[in-house]
């Protein structure tokens, strides 16, 4: 709505939804109704299978379980949902390296892996409290590993990474795309291991994208749509997408379903 320059009251009457309506979603309480949602996906210019597959607690969700690593999804809560991290590491290692930190080292700890005892570094997003509190006190706990934050952000224990620099642990490497839109400084890790049969790629998009959905473009909304169609694009369709609040999903299936995918 926002992005198209619109008004809660001008959407209503555009696509004959009750501003009341329009209002409960953005609070997060949607109760549309598949008609309604198809009159909204067409002001809006929206997927219209994806937002009435969204409205209807059908979104599709695809296989995952591919990567030539181990993933370890942290979710912590936050607010009305969760709020995710993630470990990458060989399978079987006791080492790996640490996207995003939580709103605390308090939260980490309580959903960190057992068989995790050290970290290589500690890769941001973007800077915002559900994502990156308690830094610092991550290094410390695990002996100062690197700690990697997006150019233009200014962090206390971390250096800034930028467009297209790789950084590589053991056998795999992350590499860094800048994709401004929810923030100004944000930052999505493409981790891959380049010797795996197969090839298969994780996405680390922190809020530029997620199963169903993109971030609020907080910082700009025509960056925000230009990183989401950049990044769907430079990487390949199978690749695995870790958001930073909800489910995995992939590249192909956002492309094909995502209703603000345009």
């Amino acid at each position: 709505m926002r992005r198209s320059g619109l008004s809660a009251e001008a959407l209503a009457q555009l696509a004959g939804v009750s501003p009341a309506r329009l209002r409960d979603a953005i609070d997060y309480r949607p109760d549309f109704t598949v008609e309604e949602l198809r009159r909204l996906s067409a002001a809006l210019g929206l997927n219209e299978v994806g937002l009435c597959a969204l409205g209807c607690g059908r979104y599709p969700l695809p296989e995952t379980s591919v990567l030539p690593f181990c993933v370890y999804p942290l979710r912590m809560r936050h607010g009305i949902g969760t709020a995710n991290a993630y470990v990458v590491a060989e399978c079987g290692s006791g080492r790996g390296v640490l996207f995003d930190t939580g709103p605390d080292i308090a939260a980490l700890e309580s959903v960190w892996p057992r068989s995790i005892k050290n970290i290589d570094a500690v890769f941001l997003t973007h800077v915002e409290g559900e994502h990156a509190g308690g830094l610092c006190d991550v290094v410390r706990r695990f002996g100062g590993p690197e700690a990697w934050c997006p150019a233009g952000a200014t962090v206390p224990c971390g250096q800034p990474i930028g467009e297209g620099e790789t950084r590589k642990f053991g056998a795999f490497e992350v590499t860094a795309f800048h994709t401004p839109g929810h923030a100004s400084a944000h930052n999505c890790y493409l981790v891959r291991a380049p010797g795996a049969r197969g090839g298969i790629g994780l996405l680390i998009s922190g809020d530029l994208i997620f199963a169903g959905s993109v971030g609020g473009a907080y910082f700009c909304h025509r960056q925000l749509a230009a990183s989401v169609r950049r990044i769907l694009h430079a990487v390949p369709p199978e690749t695995v997408i870790a958001p930073g609040h909800g489910p995995l999903t992939t590249v192909a299936n956002e492309r094909s379903y995502n209703p603000f995918v345009t």
